[in-house]
């Protein structure tokens, strides 16, 4: 199982804040080099002023009207969430954001507690539950504030946390930051995907691969595998560079087998046909759309900007 690009996973995101949400006050230990913290007034305002753009961005433009492709990161630092120019443009034009999930809709996180829980837990070995407590004192969380969540999402949120020892943190993740301001604006906010399908993808039925990817995600979080590709994600993220998310199975180690590329595939390529048939539907209505989803899903034989120029769009990359 490919415990790293599990990491990139809107349940991630999700699992982590429901793990703050979870944690008794006064019983976390002592803080990673980074925790997330709200900004002052003073540091909103500059960071505002002094945006620029991060990430992928695209437009797309078929019967005489435009709408817009962005490659999100799922966790961040807190000034990454004020859009650059070109993307507060697209805010300024479009009325609908489209993301993966939106997980401000209380009804979508219903959905999500009710598939997580309908999918089997298997028993973690003594060793795994040490592993899995001496991680989670690292990650400044409570003993136990993990143990309600499938072993695997244990794991991936252990993973996702790591990130705070480099700043990256997911309250500050793309999605949130386009959530607030869309609602700011009035616009409408919609899922391209349903709970139940993402858990489907994410979280095996077998015991036995779930269990295998518990032990792989610990093993990358020990060895330091996780923070390492993380920032090596977050940096080419920020600096646009297309190129080397392109060749990200090169260098994520988390591509090795025959297995895990196979994996890759089912949770990244073979997702984004539902994805920009989302788009499409939704630019048919009429809505003047931006489309915000993970970067990941801008790579490969089967990449976003790829489906919609199939689809019969022009398909124009926006840089700085």
């Amino acid at each position: 199982m490919n415990a790293m690009r599990h990491t990139l996973g809107t349940l991630a995101l999700w699992t982590a804040f429901g793990a703050w949400a979870q944690a008794p006050a006064g019983t976390a230990p002592a803080a990673p080099p980074v925790v997330a913290t709200l900004p002052s007034p003073q540091e909103l305002t500059e960071w505002a002023a002094q945006a620029s753009d991060r990430g992928l961005l695209w437009r797309v433009s078929k019967g005489g009207r435009s709408a817009y492709l962005y490659g999100t990161l799922h966790l961040g630092r807190a000034a990454w969430m004020f859009p650059g120019p070109l993307l507060r443009q697209a805010l300024n034009v479009t009325n609908t954001l489209a993301l993966e999930l939106d997980l401000t809709d209380p009804t979508v996180m219903n959905e999500l507690q009710t598939a997580m829980a309908a999918v089997p837990k298997p028993a973690l070995s003594p060793r795994q539950q040490e592993r899995i407590g001496r991680l989670t004192a690292a990650a400044c969380l409570p003993q136990g504030a993990l143990g309600s969540l499938h072993p695997l999402m244990q794991a991936i949120t252990l993973m996702v946390l790591s990130g705070r020892h480099q700043a990256l943190d997911p309250a500050f993740s793309q999605e949130a930051g386009l959530a607030g301001f869309a609602r700011a604006r009035s616009m409408s906010v919609v899922s391209l995907e349903k709970p139940s399908d993402q858990v489907s993808v994410l979280l095996p039925n077998d015991p036995g691969k779930a269990l295998a990817a518990v032990d792989k995600a610990l093993e990358q979080l020990e060895n330091g595998t996780a923070q390492r590709m993380l920032l090596r994600l977050s940096e080419s993220w920020r600096q646009g560079l297309l190129e080397d998310l392109q060749a990200y199975e090169t260098w994520c180690e988390c591509a090795n087998t025959e297995e895990e590329r196979a994996d890759l595939r089912r949770l990244n390529d073979e997702r984004n046909p539902a994805l920009a048939r989302g788009l499409d539907a939704l630019h048919a209505q009429g809505r003047n759309v931006l489309v915000a989803v993970g970067a990941l899903h801008m790579v490969g034989p089967k990449a976003l900007p790829l489906l919609l120029k199939d689809m019969g769009y022009e398909v124009e990359r926006l840089k700085p």
